[in-house]
C-alpha cells in the first residue's frame, strides 16, 4: 500500500468529525442543530462546494424518509394500523417482551426484501398504538425494532444496499486481480447465503433486549402534549379526578340505576361506560336513568382509593386491565380535555340536565373549576356560568362534534384523528404500488415512495397539510447535514487514509484477526459517513488484505457488507434518526445500548463466518 499524506482537508474534515461526536455525547445541541452546523461549516471551510454541502437535502435516503413519514400517517388515517396493532396483541398477548420479540422479528422479516427505513417507518405508528394501548413505555420497544430492523437487512442478498451491491464490487476486484485468485472462477453469492449469519445476528439482538431492555433503555419522557396536560390536570384536580379502571358487576347483583346507587355523591366515581352482553352493546355516557345489571362491564374513573372503595363494598371485581372498554381506552380514541364557558354563551344559566349534556353529546363531566373552587358533586344540577372551566371524558369525535354545536371554548386541541376506514383500500393500493415501482421495476426508492405519498395526498387519504406536519424535520435536517460530512470524509480520502494506516500497521495476521479489524473499519466508516461509501471503501482493500493471507476474499467482502449494518452506537443511520424523537431517546441513550450490542454484533458475525463458512 503506497503512503497517504495528511492534507490539510483531511485535518479540516478529523476536527468537524470529531466536533459532530463531541456535541452528539454532550446534546449541547440538539441532533438538528448539529447536522444544520456541519452543512454550513463544511463549505465555509472550503472542503466542500455549497452545492455538495446542501446535497444531502434532496439525497436519495433523505426524501425517502420524508415520503414514507407521508405513507406511514396515510395507512394510519386509515385505521389499518388498528388492526394491525389488534392483530400483534393477539399473537404475542399482552407480555412487554413478546411485544417487543414479535415486532422485532417482523419488522426484521419485512426488512430482508425492502429498506429497512420503509419497514421501521411503516410499523412505527402500530408500534406506539401498542404501547399506549397497553401502558407500556413506547421508548421500550422502538429501539429494539430499530436496531432489528437495521439487522434485517443483512436475512438476505437484497435486504440492503450493501449486500445489494456486494457480488459488483467483488467481481470488479476479481477480475482485476485473477492472478491472485490462482487463476479461479468467480461464484457470486446466491439470495440465502448471507441468512444463517443475519439469523444468528438477530436471534442475539432479540434475546439481548428482550433480557437487558428494561435496564438499557429510557422510560417516556412528557415530550408529547397529551403526556404534559395529564400532568398539569393531575396537579390542578388532585387524585380525585385519578384513573380510568374497569369493573366487573357480579352475576348474583340486583339491577338498580346509576341514581338509586348514588355513585357519584357516595363515592366520588363516574361512570363513563356501561357494557352489556359481553361487550355487545355499550352505552358511553350513562345518565342517572342507566341500569346496571349482573354481567355488566363498568368503565369508570376516580382515585384508586375510591375505586377499591366502591369494589369492597358493592362487590365488584376490579379487572386488572381494561377489557371490554381496552379500544374505547386507547389514548388516540378518548381522553380528558378542559372546556371553557365564554362570554354570551347559550350554556350560561343552564344546567348539564336541562341541556341533555350527556345524552346529546355522549360526553361525561368530571368537575367544575369556578374561580379557586372545584364542584366535584352535584355537576348535572349546577347552573354553568361564563368563565367556567369543564373537565370532560370522552371520544374525541364527540368533542369535535361538541365543538362545532356548543358555546364552549377547548383549552387544548382536540387530540386523535378522524379516521377514514373506508379509505383502506386505496391507502393499501398506493403503498403496494411504491413496493412494486422500487421492486418490480427498479424505479429509484424515493421516487418510487414519493408516487405512493403523492397518491394519498391527491386522493385526500390525507390532507396536504397534516402531510407536512406528519414530517419529522429533526430528522430531515439531522440526517441531511450528516450525508455531506460522509461525502467529505471519502472525497478528501480521509476514510481511505484511516484505512490504510490501519490494514498496515497489522502486517499479516490471522485470518480472524484480519477479519476483526476489517469489521471494525467498516462498522467506523459506516457509522460516521455512509454504509454505501463503507462498502466501496473497504471491499477492495479487505479482499486484496484477505488474499495476501491466503483467506478466501469473498469471505472478507461478506464480513465488509455485513459489517456496514452495525450502525447503533450513535443515531446517524436513518433508522435510529427516524425513531429518535417518537421514542424520546437522546445520545446517550444510543450510546448505552449501541455499544454492547454492537460488541455482540463482531462476534456473532466472526463467529457465524467461522461456523458456517469455516473462515
Amino acid at each position: 500500500m503506497e503512503p497517504m499524506v495528511v492534507t490539510t482537508d483531511m485535518i479540516i474534515v478529523f476536527c468537524l468529525l470529531s466536533l459532530a461526536i463531541f456535541l452528539f455525547i454532550t446534546d449541547l445541541l440538539r441532533v438538528d442543530l448539529v447536522g444544520l452546523l456541519m452543512m454550513t461549516l463544511l463549505p465555509l471551510t472550503g472542503v466542500l462546494t455549497a452545492e455538495q454541502a446542501i446535497a444531502g437535502l434532496s439525497s436519495n435516503a433523505v426524501v425517502s424518509i420524508i415520503a414514507v413519514m407521508i405513507i406511514g400517517a396515510g395507512l394510519n388515517k386509515t385505521g389499518i394500523m388498528n388492526v394491525v396493532a389488534a392483530q400483534i396483541i393477539k399473537v404475542a398477548g399482552r407480555s412487554e417482551n413478546r411485544i417487543l420479540a414479535t415486532i422485532s422479528i417482523t419488522v426484521a422479516v419485512i426488512s430482508s426484501f425492502m429498506q429497512n427505513i420503509g419497514a421501521a417507518a411503516l410499523f412505527m405508528p402500530a408500534t406506539m398504538r401498542i404501547s399506549r394501548q397497553l401502558n407500556f413505555s413506547a421508548s421500550k420497544i422502538l429501539m429494539p425494532m430499530g436496531f432489528c430492523a437495521i439487522i434485517g437487512g443483512c436475512l438476505t442478498l437484497v435486504g440492503s444496499s450493501p449486500l445489494i451491491m456486494l457480488n459488483d464490487l467483488m467481481q470488479g476486484w476479481w477480475q482485476n486481480n485473477i492472478e491472485a485468485t490462482n487463476n479461479k472462477e468467480f461464484v457470486p453469492l446466491t439470495l440465502f447465503s448471507v441468512t444463517p449469519v443475519g439469523i444468528a445476528l438477530l436471534v442475539v439482538a432479540v434475546f439481548y433486549f428482550v433480557l437487558f431492555g428494561k435496564r438499557l433503555l429510557p422510560l417516556d419522557v412528557c415530550s408529547l402534549d397529551e403526556d404534559c396536560m395529564d400532568k398539569r390536570l393531575t396537579d390542578i384536580y388532585g387524585e380525585e379526578v385519578g384513573h380510568s379502571y374497569e369493573l366487573k358487576v357480579p352475576a348474583y347483583y340486583p339491577s338498580l340505576t346509576l341514581e338509586e346507587l348514588k355513585i357519584r355523591p357516595k363515592y366520588h366515581v363516574t361512570v363513563v361506560g356501561i357494557a352489556k352482553k359481553e361487550g355487545y352493546e355499550k352505552e358511553f355516557a350513562p345518565t342517572k336513568d342507566s341500569l346496571i345489571e349482573a354481567g355488566d362491564s363498568l368503565w369508570v374513573i376516580s382515585a384508586e382509593k375510591n375505586i377499591q372503595r366502591l369494589s369492597d363494598e358493592q362487590g365488584w371485581v376490579i379487572k386488572p386491565e381494561h377489557e371490554v372498554f381496552a379500544e374505547e381506552n386507547y389514548p388516540d380514541e378518548s381522553g380528558v380535555i378542559e372546556g371553557v364557558v365564554i362570554p354570551h354563551s347559550n350554556l350560561s344559566q343552564h344546567t348539564m340536565e336541562e341541556l341533555q349534556f350527556r345524552g346529546l353529546y355522549q360526553v361525561n363531566p368530571l368537575a367544575i373549576v369556578r374561580r379557586d373552587q372545584i364542584i366535584m358533586d352535584r355537576i348535572n344540577v349546577t347552573q354553568l356560568e361564563q368563565g367556567d372551566t369543564i373537565l370532560m371524558q370522552g371520544r374525541w369525535k364527540q368533542f369535535r362534534l361538541l365543538a362545532n354545536q356548543m358555546d364552549i371554548a377547548f383549552v387544548h386541541d382536540i387530540q386523535g384523528e378522524e379516521l377514514k376506514p373506508e379509505r383502506t383500500r386505496c391507502a393499501i393500493f398506493f403503498l403496494l404500488m411504491a413496493l412494486t415501482l422500487a421492486l418490480v421495476f427498479e424505479v429509484k426508492l424515493s421516487i418510487a415512495l414519493l408516487t405512493g405519498a403523492l397518491g394519498m395526498i391527491v386522493t385526500r387519504i390525507i390532507p396536504a397539510d397534516r402531510a407536512y406536519e406528519a414530517v419529522d424535520w429533526r430528522t430531515v435536517f439531522l440526517l441531511s447535514g450528516l450525508i455531506p460530512l460522509g461525502t467529505a470524509f471519502e472525497s478528501t480520502g480521509a476514510a481511505a487514509f484511516i484505512a490504510n494506516r490501519t490494514l498496515a500497521a497489522v502486517g499479516e495476521p490471522t485470518p480472524l484477526i484480519l477479519m476483526l479489524v476489517i469489521s471494525l473499519l467498516t462498522a467506523f466508516f459506516a457509522l460516521v459517513a455512509s454504509n454505501v461509501g463503507a462498502v466501496v471503501l473497504m471491499v477492495p482493500l479487505a479482499m486484496n488484505m484477505s488474499a495476501t493471507i491466503g483467506t478466501d476474499p469473498i469471505l472478507a467482502g461478506l464480513v465488509v457488507a455485513v459489517s456496514a449494518s452495525n450502525t447503533f452506537i450513535l443515531p446517524t443511520h436513518q433508522v435510529n434518526a427516524l425513531i429518535m424523537r417518537p421514542g424520546g431517546y437522546r445520545t446517550k441513550d444510543y450510546m448505552k445500548a449501541g455499544i454492547v450490542i454492537s460488541a455482540l454484533y463482531t462476534v456473532v458475525l466472526l463467529g457465524s463466518m467461522k461456523f458456517f463458512f469455516g473462515l
